[in-house]
């Protein structure tokens, strides 16, 4: 299971990174409603398990999945707390566009 969290530079750029690949996005999706297993993915997204392995890799190294071994299968979630990081950190741009007075250029 995935526990790290996210708050350094580098560990955002990775989740965004991550968040980069629709089949990624498709990803995170199908699992923000349940824990699925590699091989309910693989049906779902009708992808050959070795594409899918190498997304899950990249979710996971981006801490943005955890897993969790039972058998032969791996079960994928969303980690959510990391997932609320990059969200946090986006929006304290949003929030310092609302402090910036507007510029008026005049050439």
């Amino acid at each position: 299971m995935v526990l790290t969290e996210i708050n350094t530079k580098e560990s955002y750029i990775k989740g965004f990174q991550a968040l980069s690949d629709s089949l990624r996005i498709e990803v995170l999706e199908l699992l923000s409603s349940r824990e699925l297993c590699v091989c309910e993915l693989t049906e779902i997204l009708d992808i050959p398990q070795s594409k899918l392995s190498f997304h899950l890799k990249t979710l996971r190294e981006a801490n943005l999945v955890n897993t969790r071994q039972q058998g032969k299968w791996t079960y994928y979630s969303l980690n959510l707390p990391n997932m609320v990081a990059l969200e946090q950190y986006l929006s304290q741009f949003r929030r310092s566009i609302v402090s910036i007075p507007s510029r008026i250029c005049t050439d």
